[in-house]
């Protein structure tokens, strides 16, 4: 599908929902006009057209929170688009990783989907409030040490499991391994983010390295 091709609306404008490649989570729903478009595309940066101030509005060229394009997907009607970007800091003006933060129905939450962004905010509040209680407050309250103290004891249930050939064993301790390696990433300000581009990278020089013995 072309630009060409899409429908916007009678003030010019098609909106625009905008989706976090690496986490999953939508950012934020913005709109453009034909010209932000270009201006996205050309640009590899998501540019919108603000309506309360009637102007093109590049995201991040004064917060620094730029938004780099992965990809754009027009929906069947071609009336709406989905952006895949990644993201430079913080989509929301407020400084929260997403503007959709006011919860309105949450249903059946033991049932939600798990993922590691999400384990990972739990424990940041986890962190912050230190609920009364909590085996996670517990660890941050004891600092570094009592952390590192577990993760260490956790290795060693890792090997022990795999060694003795239990499958399930093993699995539900490399559960407790992870766990306990976000709680001392929580504790060192260390980004789910980060990791993935450090794993990211790698892959782009093991492939390059194999490219290279091909040669």
């Amino acid at each position: 599908m072309t630009i060409d091709e899409l429908k916007f609306d009678k003030d010019g404008l098609i909106p625009a929902i905008i989706f976090d490649e690496k986490s999953g989570n939508v950012l934020t729903l913005a709109y453009m006009n034909r010209e932000s478009l270009e201006i996205s595309i050309e640009k590899k940066l998501t540019c919108f057209w603000s309506r309360s101030r009637q102007e093109l509005w590049l995201k991040g060229e004064t917060s620094g929170n730029y938004q780099h394009i992965r990809s754009i997907t027009a929906d069947c009607d071609g009336d709406a688009l989905l952006i895949k970007v990644d993201k430079d800091g913080p989509a929301c003006h407020l400084g929260t990783d997403s503007c959709f933060t006011n919860e309105i129905l949450k249903i059946d939450e033991s049932s939600e989907k798990f993922s590691v962004d999400g384990l990972y905010n739990l424990l940041l509040e986890r962190k912050e409030k230190l609920p009364e209680g909590s085996y996670t407050s517990y660890l941050f309250e004891k600092g570094i040490d009592k952390i590192l103290k577990k993760i260490g004891e956790e290795c060693t249930e890792v090997v022990i499991a795999a060694k003795g050939g239990d499958r399930r064993e093993t699995v539900y301790e490399v559960a407790d391994l992870m766990y306990h390696v976000m709680v001392v990433m929580v504790e060192m300000g260390i980004s789910p983010d980060e990791i993935r581009e450090e794993l990211a990278s790698r892959h782009v020089i093991d492939h390059k390295v194999k490219q290279e013995k091909m040669v």
